[in-house]
């Protein structure tokens, strides 16, 4: 479902694995660090690593990774941890694994995904109900979207009508009707909406406007010079042309060229992806009349009717000269390319529902030419991602008395008071930052709302209408549920209770205005956690995601946040200079990193240290935070020695080997220009601005990763 995509963008600070798009396929050389050499060989024979030496298993019961949690056979021990950490703990693994081919990449967050999948398929085979109970929504849901027989013999027919509608627009009214009518249901449109807390009044909802209407990912994938995007915007261009023409558009080549020269002035007008990062800049609230004077080339009166916000006395407008620009461009350019436009975002919303030429045309540009995927996803793959989009509380609910026991819920959050423990004692021992400042901070600390596992009520589904046989209606309708239950918000108090993932969802996130930090139960597993693990691996691992998420409030943009939630200054001008300085340094940290060297006339392709910048921080902190909560952990006591390895080296293991992952070239072109979180092995590489890392594993001084003390970067 489209909302799916939505959601995710919308999510203001989920980490970890973003949703992928099986006979293997060969995978891409791991990307080095800047400044080593692409093959890695072995180190000099003075260089310092440490090998584990495997003694007797532990008695007890057993991790189920290796025998105490980590994977050594996984490891490279010839590239010593100084010239590639990444290499170091994970080569092994990166050398003798392929990414499955129906996927973009492919790591540790993925393997999770996969057995989440599996179990949500049987959970969903199983349903079984009376007539209006979300069992039975979910089976006529699934067994409606798998019968392909169904599917094909009605052709067409089931978007007849809303290609009729849209050949019947007259002027721009109708078209603004349009594009509302798309938000309404999350599909493509240029102005899109949702309703979230009002970031200056956390206690209110807002309704907010923000930029759309793209039909490839990013702004900046319609750049001529972006070389790397040569094949994916010729790609696109085929794509908008095949699916015209098969709706029987005349002059489709020339009609789609028109679609896609519209999209490009489009582009032209959206903010980058840094600039929407900044919470000040993205907060302008307007009313509707404020709002017809910033954009004054359409009725807006017609847009909020149509989106059900025309009761509504303000809005959040995110980007208000994009929101001009784009208003521009449906008042000057024709009407007739508008609907065309229309049309080819509509097939594309669509296409999942229709008969099979729908659906390999659009894998073949979403998944081949975008992400470099070669085969699309079994069907009941699909079919699991769409109930997971469209009921996916109610299935959450069977899953977390199947999968996810009150023992693991109990250590989980063990580990996070733990971990929020470690964190007021940074903040106590910072010595950069004024009494001041840190009273605000251990002020917000305290105020932090952990959520594990799954939430306390569950969503209900009693007026989502499923019609068994109907799977493009079923998915319009699911949409538009969630949008109105979301449009429901506005005048009603803040439901602190709520989640934005499922419980089957292998990720986690921090939220600044409702101050909580989320982590559902899927992500609760090796080799994230493992309650027989050895403790350095999971206060590594696990201890580093949670660590990661508690940073996230005081990252260059949770930071903005104060203990209520609320978008307000309460740093000192001096704290934040130094605050600035440090994360300046951050900044040029990742940009350094140019994983893909320069050639045949292309700029080589680097780390966005500006984009990432927030996810960079709370790698930092988090893992500098874990590492404190670990030694806590210890009661005062040396860590055992296990297999050869010190409990600070195994720490760093356990924090490295969640980071494993492969990507097929182009999906790591995209996610350079479009994730906020680095790549994986600048994610694990993080560790060279912790001193404990360097009393780990004493790298050599001419080692690519070692910078010397004064030049690591230390935040909080």
């Amino acid at each position: 479902m489209n909302k799916k995509l939505l959601a995710a963008t919308l999510m203001l600070a989920a980490c970890g694995s973003s949703p992928p798009p099986t006979t293997a396929a060969p995978s891409p050389a791991p990307e080095p660090i800047a400044g080593a050499p692409a093959s890695m060989p072995a180190s000099e024979p003075d260089a310092v690593i440490p090998v584990p030496t495997p003694g007797p298993a532990p008695s007890g019961p057993k991790p189920e990774i290796g025998t105490w949690g980590f994977d050594i056979a996984g490891m490279n021990t010839k590239v010593a941890p100084g010239r590639s950490f990444y290499q170091y703990a994970n080569g092994g693994w990166l050398s003798s694994t392929q990414i499955p081919a129906d996927k973009s990449n492919y790591g540790m967050f993925t393997v999770l995904a996969d057995k989440s999948e599996q179990r949500t398929k049987e959970i969903i085979l199983n349903a079984a109900g009376p007539a209006g109970s979300e069992a039975k929504k979910i089976a006529d849901y699934y067994k409606s979207f798998m019968d392909e027989t169904s599917i094909e013999a009605k052709g067409i027919a089931p978007i007849k009508a809303d290609l009729a509608k849209i050949e019947k627009i007259k002027d721009v009214k109708g078209v603004l009707a349009q594009f509302a009518a798309n938000a309404r249901m999350f599909r493509t449109s240029p102005f899109v909406t949702i309703v979230a807390q009002d970031d200056r009044e956390p206690e209110r909802h807002i309704a907010i406007i923000a930029q759309g209407g793209l039909g490839l990912p990013d702004r900046d994938m319609y750049v001529a010079e972006a070389k790397q995007f040569e094949g994916v915007r010729e790609g696109y261009k085929k794509y908008l042309t095949t699916m015209l023409d098969m709706v029987g558009t005349k002059d489709a080549d020339k009609r789609a060229a028109a679609v896609y020269a519209l999209e490009e002035k489009v582009a032209a007008v959206h903010w980058t992806r840094v600039e929407n990062r900044d919470p000040v800049k993205t907060y302008n609230k307007l009313t509707v009349a404020d709002l017809q004077k910033t954009a004054p080339d359409v009725d807006w009166k017609v847009w909020l009717a149509g989106a059900g916000l025309g009761k509504q006395p303000a809005f959040n407008v995110n980007q208000p000269t994009a929101i001009a620009g784009i208003a521009a461009l449906v008042k000057s350019e024709p009407l007739d390319v508008w609907k065309d436009y229309l049309t080819a975002h509509l097939l594309t919303a669509t296409a999942p529902y229709l008969p099979k030429k729908f659906v390999d045309t659009r894998f073949e540009m979403f998944g081949k030419t975008l992400s470099g995927t070669p085969e699309n996803k079994e069907r009941w793959k699909r079919g699991v991602d769409e109930i997971t989009a469209a009921m996916g509380e109610a299935v959450g609910k069977i899953y977390v008395t199947k999968y996810f026991t009150p023992a693991t819920k109990a250590r989980a959050d063990e580990l996070v008071k733990n971990l929020l423990v470690s964190m007021g004692q940074r903040i106590d021992a910072l010595a950069w930052m004024s009494a001041e400042t840190k009273a605000k901070a251990k002020e917000k600390l305290a105020t932090y709302n952990p959520k594990i596992g799954y939430p306390k009520k569950w969503r209900d589904y009693g007026k989502l209408r499923i019609v068994a046989g109907d799977p493009v209606g079923n998915d319009a309708r699911a949409s538009a549920f969630e949008y109105d239950r979301r449009l429901a918000k506005l005048g009603k108090p803040i439901d602190r209770d709520e989640w934005g993932m499922t419980p089957m969802t292998v990720n986690a996130y921090y939220n600044p205005g409702l101050n909580e930090i989320v982590f559902p139960a899927a992500i609760l597993q090796p080799p994230f956690f493992d309650p027989n693990a050895d403790d350095a691996i999971n206060y590594g691992a696990i201890g580093g995601v949670i660590g990661h998420e508690i940073s996230h409030g005081f990252d260059d943009q949770g930071a903005q946040y104060d203990a209520k939630g609320a978008l307000k200054n309460w740093w000192t001008t001096e704290d934040t200079e130094k605050f600035k300085a440090a994360t300046t340094k951050l900044v040029a940290q990742y940009n350094a990193y140019c994983p893909v060297p320069a050639s045949a006339g292309k700029p080589a392709q680097c780390v966005k240290g500006e984009l990432t910048l927030g996810e960079n921080i709370a790698d930092l902190a988090g893992l500098t935070v874990a590492h404190n909560a670990y030694n806590l952990s210890l009661g005062g006591k040396p860590a055992p020695v296990i297999d050869g390895l010190t409990g600070d080296q195994r720490f760093f293991l356990g924090w490295a080997q969640v980071w494993r992952r492969l990507y097929r070239d182009q999906e790591y072109a995209n996610r350079l220009v479009t994730d906020s979180h680095s790549p994986s092995e600048f994610r694990t590489s993080v560790v060279r601005n912790l001193d404990s890392w360097y009393e780990a594993y004493k790298p050599a001084a001419k080692d690519p990763l070692f910078l010397p003390a004064d030049k690591r970067v230390r935040i909080w």
